[in-house]
């Protein structure tokens, strides 16, 4: 299906990765918490997100270093969607958790982190999910897991 006709298609109707790919490039898509924090969508396959934001001022915790909130966030977003990407049409998924390891702190000048998030397990009735988010020369900054219930219709 086409862009142009997945566009003007019922939602339910398209595959997760499917609707991704048009809820994300819509100029009239409903706001999502990315435009709060200025995500930008680098990638969308089946299986794999990538997802990413510059740092500013607004985002430092009291040390002045960016919130972990913000890599939180990240880290939620592109695992979720990561596993959305592999839905067939109609089937929803919520997170049920999330672990999160801070590997360094990153200052709010701007810095472009980026966060990829990749499917290790879709099952029937729950999906896992690891994510990364590195700086702009590579490094490591945070990493996690998610387990996230999946929603089927026929249940």
């Amino acid at each position: 299906m086409g862009l142009m006709s997945e566009a003007t298609a019922d939602p339910a109707q398209l595959s997760g990765l499917d609707l991704l790919r048009v809820a994300m490039t819509r100029a009239d898509r409903p706001p999502f918490i990315g435009d709060l924090l200025g995500m930008e969508v680098d990638e969308l396959e089946h299986g794999k997100v990538v997802f990413a934001l510059r740092t500013r001022p607004d985002f430092a915790n009291p040390l002045g270093t960016t919130h972990g909130g913000i890599c939180a966030t990240l880290l939620d977003s592109v695992m979720g969607c990561a596993v959305h990407s592999t839905l067939e049409a109609g089937v929803g998924y919520s997170t049920l958790e999330l672990k999160i390891n801070y590997i360094r702190s990153v200052p709010t000048d701007g810095q472009r982190l980026t966060a990829t998030g990749i499917t290790i397990h879709v099952g029937r009735s729950t999906a896992t999910a690891e994510g990364r988010v590195v700086d702009e020369k590579g490094r490591l900054v945070a990493h996690a897991t998610t387990t996230c219930v999946i929603f089927r219709g026929d249940r």
